[in-house]
């Protein structure tokens, strides 16, 4: 058979993960220094891990209501309510698996053939491929370093045109580390009252934001939750990454076409790990703080580093991630992350993996122990030095 064929062209044209990339190449290297996965290396608050284990006992092992529990839903509201100011309702809520799934389900649900896409680079891997699959079209706006990876307001109003349906506002960003302010915020939300555009707004690391000024759920300004979709998940904020769960939150005819899409993929999400959130919702405010304040040192001290080796970049001020530049080496994005990962056993992410507009830099995480930072700031510098870059 032609499989080639076959498949779907959308399918066929993917590309594969950038980042997957490089992390199956560090793990056939038993001395490498990892620091591509943007993974939390804390481990799920017993307390979370506890529930889960008793709902097991308890034999809560069936299916849920396609939508989540209500209870998590419920709790779900509470949590928004009272760390984002956001007011939802449980036929608000959709629990999903990961916020990935999320993400998925709204674009299917909105963006139809032909559809305009906007969305902000660098970025997150996923955002392309799934509105590609749905018959969309991606367009990108290349944010910029003097800007601090920031979207602005002139480049969103230049972006949209008639057949524009959605806009990704990916903030705090993953690869950047940028965030927005609130007043940044307003400024893109009035250019969007304008207009019939609407907004996923993927706020994962919503909880991880450094600095005197908490994150601002673009969903909480007057007159942009009716266009709002809010993605968010358990897997940043409690270490719950390998639980597989996530939410999205919106208008109710958006989530309730999302929850059929879900139902007819996936059923429900785990049930185990819904039973479990219940109680990170519930207990684990001090544990977000715990985490938020160890990655705020590791921040600081990796910026620091690599600012002083001449690997220039801003001050991230979300997420666990820097952004510097690697142009001081006249090599790509991927000569660079290739080079220093054959040479040196370090492994980043090449900035080009995000986006064309990310070809220049690197990401590399901040996700890791402390001793593991300055042994991989050790080996990168001495990776410039014997090159002569510094």
């Amino acid at each position: 058979m032609n499989y080639d064929e076959l498949l779907a062209p959308a399918a066929k044209a993917m590309r594969p993960s950038g980042i997957r990339k490089f992390f199956d190449l560090a793990a056939d290297m038993p001395h490498c220094i990892s620091l591509g996965v943007g993974e939390p290396d804390f481990k799920t608050p017993w307390s979370v891990r506890d529930a889960g284990i008793r709902s097991l006992e308890l034999g809560r092992t069936k299916y849920t209501a396609n939508a989540g529990l209500k209870d998590l839903r419920k709790e779900i509201c509470t949590y928004l309510q009272r760390r984002f100011e956001l007011h939802y309702q449980e036929k608000n809520v959709l629990v999903t698996v990961g916020g990935s799934e999320a993400i998925d389900l709204a674009i299917r649900a909105l963006v139809q053939p032909g559809d305009e896409v906007i969305i902000p680079e660098p970025c997150f891997v996923c955002y392309e491929p799934i509105t590609q699959l749905t018959g969309g079209v991606p367009v990108h706006i290349a944010t910029r370093a003097e800007d601090q990876f920031r979207l602005t307001a002139d480049q969103l109003r230049a972006a949209i045109t008639p057949k524009t349906k959605l806009l990704i506002f990916p903030y705090p960003n993953n690869p950047t580390g940028a965030v927005m302010s609130a007043a940044e915020v307003e400024e893109i939300a009035a250019v969007l009252r304008e207009t019939n555009v609407l907004v996923l707004s993927d706020e994962i690391y919503s909880e991880l934001t450094y600095g005197l000024d908490r994150h601002v759920s673009i969903a909480s300004l007057p007159g942009m939750a009716e266009r709002t979709i809010v993605v968010n998940g358990f897997s940043k904020s409690y270490a719950m990454t390998g639980w597989r769960l996530g939410y999205a939150v919106g208008p109710a005819p958006l989530i309730k076409v999302m929850t059929k899409i879900h139902q007819s993929c996936i059923m429900s999400a785990p049930t185990t790990s819904q039973y479990a959130a219940i109680t990170a919702l519930r207990q684990c405010d001090d544990q977000i703080e715990m985490m938020r304040d160890e990655y705020n040192r590791r921040r600081r001290y990796v910026v620091k580093a690599l600012n002083e080796m001449g690997l220039t970049c801003f001050e991230p001020r979300g997420a666990f991630y820097v952004f510097p530049s690697i142009q001081i080496s006249g090599l790509t994005s991927s000569e660079f992350c290739e080079q220093l990962l054959r040479e040196k056993e370090v492994a980043i992410i090449p900035g080009s993996a995000f986006g064309a507009s990310g070809e220049g830099y690197a990401r590399i995480s901040y996700a890791y122990s402390v001793d593991h930072l300055q042994t991989a700031m050790k080996r990168i510098r001495e990776f410039l030095k014997e090159h002569g870059w510094i």
